[in-house]
């Protein structure tokens, strides 16, 4: 039985709708849910009109291939109309309605996620997706070419899932399929194409999916200007957080620039990459100066970051969580005070203080910070 915050006041409005795909295999392998979509064989017309009788808001989000969104006790539910595909092109599908639960589910991609669920609590499994989901096992639906041609992306959510739910050896017939239809993943969009990167690098232990994704050359083509398995290994290894970020800096070789373009990542992700490919300069046994320094020009959170792609030191980490950052305690606007104009020498001048003041452990207060700035001012 799945329960969610207002899925009864839903079904009590769609009786004959299921909850499809990611929340019933979540369900099943005992993982909390983060949202969940229905199906229904009731027209998108139909479904928006019952939503309206029982007062519950309904949004036509995406009326040509039959989804309609509601928003029950502050959660959005998806109810897309049963279907069958008419027509592909590699990415997108041109749909007809239908009422008929095994032609829409033999749509879908994986058995896993081909399984639905009604209000009842029973489930509706026409492919074996729940044995495959217990044996740790990821197959397509029916033949595996015909899936990935349907849509290229299917590629890139095979690893995902693998990633996620998979143990073992994985399906021969999708490697094979895989393996052979590669170069469609060239024409997929770079945004979706980070998406599912990140996905798969949020699993518990990506390597072995990213290690069969090399085996396949998948790789090679999401990834050209190079990736580095083992560095990540040995990051997860060390017991680091999952941090989808922190795990790509490891994985990701070349010039983070040229990838954030290729890939059109955020300005934020581009900067927190830069930001953690730059090396530890720190080592174990670093004195509370060198922290100190650090610290003056880098956050904590991005320090212990770093320190987990280079080594296994909790010690340091603590010591880094623990130290207050130093602030430097000089202005602009002291300097005016002892009449310099405004202007390039302000600069300079703060500049050659901070790095007095960085050379002697950043503990100096703002008064020596003055007494040292005017030293300067009448060499």
């Amino acid at each position: 039985m799945i329960k969610f915050p207002g899925l009864d006041i839903l079904w009590s409005a769609l009786p004959e709708a299921r909850v499809v795909g990611g929340a019933v295999r979540d369900t099943l392998a005992g993982k909390p849910l983060a949202d969940v979509d229905l199906a229904s064989p009731l027209s998108p017309d139909e479904v928006m009109a019952r939503l309206t009788a029982a007062r519950i808001k309904s949004i036509p989000t995406g009326l040509a291939h039959g989804t309609v969104t509601a928003l029950v006790e502050g959660q959005h539910f998806e109810i897309t109309t049963l279907r069958r595909d008419v027509a592909t092109d590699g990415r997108h599908a041109v749909v007809a309605f239908s009422d008929n639960w095994q032609e829409d589910a033999a749509r879908r991609d994986f058995t896993i996620n081909a399984m639905s669920m009604d209000r009842a609590g029973s489930l509706h499994d026409y492919f074996g997706g729940l044995a495959d989901l217990q044996a740790g096992k990821l197959r397509f639906v029916g033949e595996a070419r015909i899936r990935i041609t349907e849509d290229y992306l299917r590629i890139l959510r095979f690893f995902r899932f693998f990633a996620r739910y998979c143990v073992g050896t994985p399906d021969a017939a999708a490697v094979a399929a895989i393996e052979e239809l590669r170069d469609g993943v060239l024409g997929l969009s770079a945004e979706r194409v980070w998406s599912e990167v990140k996905r798969l690098l949020a699993a518990e232990n990506p390597i072995a999916s990213l290690q069969l994704m090399q085996t396949t050359r998948v790789l090679d083509l999401v990834l050209p200007q190079g990736f580095d398995i083992p560095h990540l290994a040995a990051l997860i290894a060390r017991g680091a957080p999952v941090d989808v970020l922190l795990r790509a800096a490891t994985l990701l070789a070349g010039d983070i620039e040229t990838i954030s373009k290729r890939l059109k990542l955020s300005n934020d992700e581009a900067e927190i990459l830069q930001s953690l490919q730059i090396p530890f300069a720190l080592l174990p046994d670093a004195a509370d100066a060198d922290l100190r320094r650090a610290l003056a020009d880098t956050e904590a959170p991005t320090l212990i970051a770093r320190s987990w792609m280079s080594g296994n030191w909790p010690d340091l980490r603590a010591r880094l969580a623990a130290t207050l950052r130093p602030v430097f305690p000089l202005q602009g606007r002291d300097l005016t005070e002892f009449g310099i104009p405004p202007g390039p020498r302000i600069g300079i001048i703060l500049t050659a203080v901070r790095r007095w003041w960085l050379a002697g452990g950043c503990v100096a207060n703002q008064a020596a910070c003055r007494e040292q700035a005017l030293l300067i001012i009448v060499k």
